[in-house]
């Protein structure tokens, strides 16, 4: 598979403050607390890995904390730009934080990198979003992987809840979309906040459509509260959750109510299975190496990923971008020069899934999508009778039971990686 990254972020970063000062510096502002701190802490985690020199630069980085506020989110943005003449900003965590700073890069003409998922954060691409890249995977991308193991699974009828936001209502958008063309009914459609404590209500109205299966289109801790008290109810059909839930703190809050849950994510949770000849495997496997050096065995995240991939991004645009200018020069809006960059951490996807201008050919189906990848499980214990391989597309389909991310004695196709609770 040939995984290429093209984006404008070069040109834009040829901008600096407006002190004839030679430091780089990268505002950030995540999610460390609040609801989304599951995705914040290792995302501030993995900014501390990130190179303190690029293109020989020295790169300074200002990290704050929006608590999962969107108001926050954005005076973070305005003291990092104003005050701190922060020359890139990456953030925010969650899409409603990151759709808010729009504004405020484009205003001030500073490229910023979001780690929120939405695919509104940078389409359509007009005068502000160009300004504006990002590193998860698109929910399209993710609902087709969904669609397509539930249509496998047989079935017909699904129920949908979803964070009251951008988010949510990003994968219903998409997920409908898909649904339809699989010929998947939506029998259900609620929302909820994510400080929310209760969710009875929607899930009474679920219960009594009798989906076939329920998908959770949530992020963090808070995506547990739907699917327990589903479970509370006796709801025993098939739950999906989004990308949004790929870390241990959703196992660890969610324990045996997560227990058989199916989603998507980019294969950096099974990084060492990759082959050697992948493109990914050896930027996802040093950043591995250095997070759990610091943060011990079994501590990565798809989140840390998603900050990761933005540092991967710098260190390939910075340096076009001292090519003409040095930090201090005027900004100039990103156009035709572009960086490619192979290797992310969460691969099989446009690291920065904003079309340049021109765009290269790029197709994001066909042939060259499909190759595939033997993929081993990484918790032998639970599994009975011979070592099995499987089948690998873009993205990988994740099964959760408690504790440990590994893959099911089955073909299946998407793969399924599960969780599964460790044994001795």
């Amino acid at each position: 598979m040939k995984l290429l990254t093209t984006i404008a972020l070069g040109a834009a970063l040829i901008a600096a403050a407006a002190s004839a000062r030679a430091d780089i510096t990268v505002g950030v502002t995540l999610s460390a607390t609040g609801p989304a701190a599951s995705l914040g802490i290792p995302e501030k985690n993995t900014i501390a890995l990130m190179p303190t020199t690029i293109g020989g630069q020295k790169v300074n980085y200002i990290v704050l904390d929006d608590k999962s506020d969107t108001t926050a989110a954005v005076a973070n943005t305005r003291k990092l730009i104003t005050e701190d003449k922060a020359d890139v900003i990456i953030g925010s965590t969650v899409s409603p934080n990151s759709l808010a700073m729009i504004d405020v890069v484009s205003e001030a003409k500073v490229p910023m990198i979001s780690m929120a998922a939405s695919a509104s954060i940078v389409e359509p691409v007009d005068d502000k979003r160009r300004w504006v890249f990002k590193t998860p995977q698109n929910d399209i991308m993710m609902s087709i992987a969904i669609v397509q193991h539930m249509a496998n699974a047989g079935v017909k009828k699904v129920a949908f809840i979803g964070f009251a936001d951008a988010y949510g209502e990003g994968w219903y958008t998409q997920f409908s979309k898909i649904a339809a063309l699989k010929g998947i009914e939506i029998v259900a459609n609620e929302r909820y906040n994510r400080t929310d404590t209760s969710v009875t209500g929607q899930v009474l109205k679920i219960v009594a459509a009798k989906p076939d299966a329920v998908l959770i289109a949530a992020s963090g801790t808070p995506a547990v509260l739907p699917q327990k008290t589903l479970k509370e109810r006796g709801y025993a059909g098939k739950y999906y959750q989004t990308h949004g839930v790929a870390n241990n703190d959703f196992l660890r809050v969610g324990g045996k109510d997560v227990d058989g849950t199916f989603l998507p994510s980019g294969p950096v949770l099974v990084a060492t299975q990759l082959p050697a000849s992948n493109p990914v495997r050896k930027s996802a496997l040093e950043y591995i190496g250095k997070y759990e050096a610091a943060h011990g065995k079994g501590s990565v995240s798809t989140f840390g990923g998603h900050a990761w991939d933005a540092g991967v991004l710098l260190q390939a645009a910075i340096p076009v971008a001292l090519k003409t200018a040095q930090p201090g020069t005027p900004r100039s809006a990103p156009g035709d020069a572009s960086s490619s960059r192979r290797g992310s951490a969460l691969p099989d996807f446009d690291v920065a899934d904003r079309p340049p201008r021109p765009r290269p050919a790029c197709p994001r189906d066909g042939a060259d999508r499909q190759r595939q990848l033997e993929v081993h499980p990484l918790n032998q214990r639970r599994l009975k009778g011979p070592r099995r391989q499987f089948v690998q597309l873009r993205p990988a389909l994740l099964k959760s039971d408690t504790n440990t991310w590994h893959q099911p004695g089955a073909m299946l196709w998407p793969p399924l990686c599960v969780a599964s609770e460790a044994t001795a």
